[in-house]
């Protein structure tokens, strides 16, 4: 079990700085299978998001790959020595400080929203769908909608804070490589979700708006987790396409 420490180190980091001096001590050798996600988060007295966390970071670092389907596997060779606190912040505990941060935000900004506002929200709903359509990078109508909440709150501070967790997402690699594995799998902004918030927020109830917020940002989450999952999966089936489609060249020789 790790311990955490009085310097608040994050849990993933704990989790993946362990493992990867595991893999540099030899205590897992090259080419070895890493314990299941469900082993480690028992091993460590983690939630399996954090683990999730801890081992796209180790891929990032090049020590460990995904193979078949089959579990994470260390590299048959390690890269040079890489501090995993360089990644920062990744998604599972960004999207967590935003369902609580911005329930809360939604809930206030029910009280004092204006119909210009619901309008301008209204208008981002659509421009949400069309950023989906393209793939867009970035979601910049996400961003805008839940900017746009937050200053219906009038609290300035709120909109701050609320703007620094959207720029974190984009400055760390970490986050932005699990954000993009999402993407990737067609985890996207659902419109459906942004409606329900902007229906709470009309209706002027605050505890509606909050509990919106709160079921669409935890959806988030599990949508990261469901995507990470399919990435793994949709790796092994190219692999096993691949191979088939050599097999049936060979057989045509």
């Amino acid at each position: 079990m790790l311990p955490i420490p009085a310097n608040g180190q994050r849990l993933y980091r704990q989790v993946a700085d362990a493992i990867a001096a595991d893999i540099r001590r030899g205590v897992y050798a090259a080419g070895q299978r890493l314990p299941s996600e469900r082993d480690l988060a028992e091993t460590f007295d983690v939630s399996r998001p954090t683990v999730r966390e801890a081992m796209i970071t180790l891929e990032i670092l090049g020590l460990v790959e995904a193979r078949h389907g089959s579990g994470i596997y260390v590299t048959e060779q390690l890269p040079p020595s890489e501090a995993a606190s360089e990644l920062d912040i990744g998604a599972f505990e960004l999207t967590e400080a935003r369902r609580l941060v911005e329930g809360e935000v939604a809930a206030l900004a029910a009280t004092t929203i204006t119909d210009e506002e619901l309008a301008e929200l209204n208008a981002l709903l659509r421009e949400i769908g069309e950023e989906n359509e393209r793939n867009a990078v970035g979601e910049q109508a996400d961003r805008r909608f839940h900017l746009t909440i937050a200053r219906a709150s009038r609290n300035t501070a709120l909109v701050g804070v609320v703007e620094q967790l959207w720029d974190m997402r984009y400055k760390s690699p970490l986050c932005m490589a699990m954000l993009e594995r999402a993407r990737t799998v067609g985890d996207q902004p659902r419109v459906e979700e942004h409606q329900r918030i902007v229906q709470s927020l009309a209706a002027r109830d605050p505890q509606a708006a909050r509990a919106a917020m709160r079921d669409h940002l935890g959806r988030v989450i599990e949508g990261l987790l469901e995507a990470t999952e399919m990435e793994a999966v949709q790796r092994a089936r190219a692999e096993v396409a691949a191979k088939r489609n050599e097999l049936r060249r060979r057989a045509g020789v």
